[in-house]
């Protein structure tokens, strides 16, 4: 058996989904075939059994288990293609007879590997959590079942008083990515921010399976706080497929990322540059490093005077990001709602106005891989602004010029308003 059909065997196991594709081949090449007949016993209950048996073809029936744990009462349940069964802990006694319905072949993992079944991170198995980039560590899940991840805001990562849009997007597109068969990748998502969210309480993200096809696959993700849902996002997955090719747009002229600063070494030399006003100068002592690298291609006007609704920058993640594919994506996620909401009020910002921006929606379609590591210039514009709302769209594109993604996000535009002064009592 050629070990590729093993791995798009194993892909579609919806228990080793959230595994990172490395720890995927590994098990590919440590499994082994255990074939059986009709009748046959594969395990019987209280025998020790060692390993994780995935059906790759036929059915087995499990009898004896407890369909509810507080219940004495038995039932038979009926296993196929892609289930598996038994213990990873080795020397662990079945809890139930297992036998085969029809001629059965059983992919086995035996348990001295159970190990590459719950690895250090969702993306790099052999990795540890401080080794990661912080990117990467903003976008690691705990799995808790199949289809129900737990993520974390971190103390160390950019925050906006309340959960970043952009960590939501990304956090909701990895927890789709992880029930998705590693073949198939995301090629577009559309999203809603529904309730702001608590940078203090984990966000839970329970994923919907709504479609898996030959080519597609299609996911729905609802992230939670306190039993509500905040942000609800809907992704479509496709295998690599050859077709037509156009591209019309094209990348903007400007300079090479090579020749300009990134936004931490503007903000060194802005601090250097006498007279520098206090309040503005307490604003960069605040400021938290970003995980990725940003390199304006017009250096941003700080002075909030009114300028044109639209804006050039180069960006990479910092770091070395893993292998996983689909991790990049994820990541160029995360960056895509920084500043993009904000280009909408360039027109109309006045001295000692302060305004607000907050995403509404985010949509994005991929039409090539890339790594997120290596630069890639995001070209935003915003054709409008109407009824309290800024409507922005963007292209980004690799170094060689060649459009990979397209996107297009609506947010809530409004002054702030000064708090009225509280009327004091004559009493």
């Amino acid at each position: 058996m050629e070990i590729e059909s093993v791995i798009e065997f194993l892909s579609h196991v919806p228990l080793l989904q959230r595994l990172p594709t490395s720890s995927l081949h590994k098990i590919a090449q440590l499994i082994q075939f255990k074939h059986y007949n009709s009748g046959e016993y594969v395990a019987r209950e209280g025998e020790i059994k060692y390993g994780i048996y995935i059906i790759w073809q036929g059915e087995v029936e499990v009898r004896g288990v407890s369909v509810n744990l507080e219940s004495e009462d038995h039932s038979e349940i009926q296993l196929k293609r892609h289930d598996y069964f038994g213990h990873g802990a080795v020397s662990s006694s079945h809890e139930a007879d297992v036998i085969a319905l029809t001629k059965l072949t059983c992919l086995m993992l035996p348990s001295e590997y159970s190990t590459l079944l719950q690895p250090k991170s969702i993306w790099a198995a052999e990795e540890t959590h401080e080794r990661l980039s912080m990117v990467e560590r903003v976008l690691q899940l705990e799995p808790i079942d199949v289809n129900i991840f737990r993520g974390f805001t971190l103390p160390e990562a950019p925050t906006f008083a309340q959960v970043f849009g952009g960590q939501l997007i990304a956090q909701s597109l990895a927890a789709a990515t992880k029930t998705v068969d590693c073949g198939k990748f995301v090629h577009s998502l559309h999203s809603y921010f529904l309730l702001v969210g608590n940078l203090n309480i984990p966000v839970i993200y329970e994923v919907h399976r709504l479609r898996d096809g030959n080519s597609f696959a299609t996911r729905r993700v609802d992230a939670i706080q306190n039993g509500n849902v905040i942000f609800t996002l809907l992704a479509s997955f496709q295998t690599d497929e050859n077709g037509f090719e156009h591209q019309e747009v094209t990348m903007p002229s400007v300079p090479s990322p090579e020749t300009l600063l990134t936004m931490e070494e503007l903000r060194e030399r802005r601090l250097r540059l006498p007279p520098f006003p206090r309040d503005r100068r307490e604003n960069l002592d605040s400021y938290v490093p970003w995980p990725v690298d940003i390199k304006f291609c017009v250096e941003a006007d700080s002075s909030q005077t009114k300028a044109p609704p639209s804006m050039r920058y180069w960006f990479k993640a910092k770091g070395k990001l893993s292998d996983d594919l689909a991790l990049h994506r994820c990541v160029v996620t995360y960056t895509s709602d920084l500043i993009f909401s904000a280009i909408s009020l360039n027109p109309h910002y006045e001295k000692g106005v302060k305004t607000l921006a907050l995403s509404l929606d985010h949509s994005m379609w991929f039409h090539r891989s890339f790594r997120a590591d290596e630069w890639i210039l995001y070209v935003i514009e915003s054709p409008c602004a109407a009824s309290g709302r800024g409507h922005a769209s963007a292209h980004m594109f690799n170094k060689k010029g060649e459009l990979i993604i397209s996107l297009v996000q609506e947010a809530l535009t409004r002054k702030i308003r000064a708090p009225r002064p509280i009327a004091q009592s004559n009493l």
